[in-house]
């Protein structure tokens, strides 16, 4: 079955520590034999990839039972129910999540209160995201978000993109390459063929300072519901071999047919397709075209330093 949210695994959680648990780690085995959790959902992995969705939930389960009192750590990773969390247990609730835990214990509702009067509007979000939408842990809403103000930026790049001067994608799409390491940092390294008659061409640019290599370009603006379709790529192809060239990259505000991608698997030539979202993620991820507005650094404690403490 799918992973509980987090306030779901909380009732779960108490009860392993108080049936022996010491960490968090310990926990997983009951609450995956609890919830029916396949081996691989529970090895599915948070978009960040730093810790898996299970454990990420289990432990902002264990820090809100612990914020309520219901569990205390006497050393980093290791914790224990506490008296508070046994008188609980022992009132055998139906659940545990937190409109219950600030109902009962006015130290866990002081607690989001302070987080929100003193933790910034970032941190006031992150826990308004997190209730609105139970099914995620803190961390997770901030995956999600990123993820949904990135689509936007995608959208938004992309709508002006198509907006562009054809001349101006072009060479667009070699200030990406370049901010990609192509050209190795020279400035005669990218270059734009003619407006016309470039023969299926319409940049180059090196591979290395040198020019020993070169990677011949194709940027063709569509409209989004305009695919390309195999005949262009035979055409770039036909361009490739005639100036003697082996690498292409074909880049489209729109994307491309199965008949085409299918055509490359057939040829010798190594071409790379880049569609429109991706040549819009490409340009986030390199910083082409758009300007970091804020960060936000989610940091954890340093093992290292308490190691030998």
């Amino acid at each position: 079955m799918a992973i509980p949210d987090y306030e779901t695994l909380m009732l779960t959680v108490l009860r392993a520590f108080d049936d022996g648990a010491t960490s968090v780690k310990e926990c997983l085995p009951t609450i995956q034999a609890a919830y029916v959790i396949s081996d691989a959902e529970a090895a599915e992995l948070l978009p960040s990839g730093t810790t898996t969705v299970l454990s990420s939930r289990a432990h902002w389960a264990r820090t809100y039972l612990a914020k309520a009192g219901l569990l205390y750590s006497p050393k980093r990773g290791r914790h224990q129910i506490t008296e508070k969390g046994r008188a609980i247990l022992a009132k055998s609730p139906d659940r545990l999540d937190n409109e219950f835990l600030r109902r009962e214990f006015s130290d866990f509702d002081a607690w989001i209160a302070n987080a929100r009067r003193t933790g910034r509007d970032e941190l006031v979000n992150i826990h308004r995201d997190a209730e609105q939408t139970p099914s995620v842990s803190p961390e997770e809403a901030i995956t999600k978000a990123a993820s949904e103000i990135e689509a936007e930026l995608r959208d938004e790049l992309l709508s002006l993109i198509r907006a562009m001067d054809p001349i101006a994608f072009e060479r667009l799409v070699l200030r990406l390459l370049e901010a990609m390491g192509y050209g190795a940092g020279s400035l005669g390294s990218r270059m734009t063929t003619k407006a016309t008659g470039d023969g299926g061409i319409d940049g180059i640019i090196h591979e290395d300072a040198l020019g020993l290599d070169a990677v011949y370009i194709q940027a063709k603006r569509y409209a989004p519901d305009s695919k390309v379709g195999r005949p262009a790529l035979q055409q770039f192809v036909g361009s490739l071999t005639g100036e003697g060239a082996t690498k292409g990259v074909f880049v489209t505000t729109s994307s491309f047919s199965a008949e085409a991608r299918d055509f490359l698997t057939r040829v010798q030539h190594r071409i790379v397709l880049i569609d429109g979202n991706e040549f819009a993620r490409l340009m986030i991820r390199h910083n082409v075209g758009v300007r970091v507005m804020q960060t936000i650094h989610i940091k954890a404690v340093d093992e290292n330093t308490f190691a030998d403490i």
